[in-house]
């Protein structure tokens, strides 16, 4: 609010400079030098104010800049104090301890499913292995069925159609 009343400051300022310009020529037509020195000392002394009000906004841009960037780090370490919490959180659940028992657990039980598939793997004797190997050769050996031909001789000519 505090910038916008600024630039509307800035833009009276402005437009009075321009009629005092305007004016001070005319005074000076008229021979009156020194109304005409004076309104130029008032429209130097408006030009200094009109940089102090852009040094003003200047500095008041500048401020809000600066507190946009503060709540968005406000933010940010508001998100590490919460991901911190949550975290401590989790440890206080998941000990070090468990997280071993648990893995130890897991790798007994991946131990035991290999024991169970070595001995599934090792139930099949060699004489079992060769009777399945006897079973494969049989399968593939076997002719496979073929429709009968027909013994009748074909017929010469079609009836009905013509020769080529």
């Amino acid at each position: 609010q505090q910038r916008d009343k600024l630039k509307q400051y800035q833009k009276r300022i402005n437009a009075n400079l321009d009629r005092e310009r305007a004016l001070a020529r005319q005074l000076l037509k008229e021979g009156k030098k020194e109304k005409a020195m004076l309104l130029l000392k008032k429209k130097r002394y408006q030009e200094q104010l009109l940089d102090k009000t852009e040094n003003q906004i200047s500095n008041l841009e500048r401020m809000v800049q600066d507190i946009e960037f503060t709540q968005i780090e406000m933010k940010v370490i508001e998100g590490l104090k919460i991901g911190n919490e949550c975290l401590n959180k989790m440890h206080q659940v998941m000990s070090i301890e468990e997280v071993e028992r648990i893995i130890g657990e897991t790798q007994d039980a991946v131990e035991y499913q290999r024991q169970i598939d070595e001995i599934l793997a090792g139930s099949l004797t060699e004489e079992d292995e060769d009777a399945i190997l006897e079973e494969l050769n049989a399968i593939t050996q076997e002719q496979i069925e073929l429709p009968e031909v027909p013994s009748e001789p074909l017929p010469e000519k079609i009836p009905g159609t013509l020769p080529l």
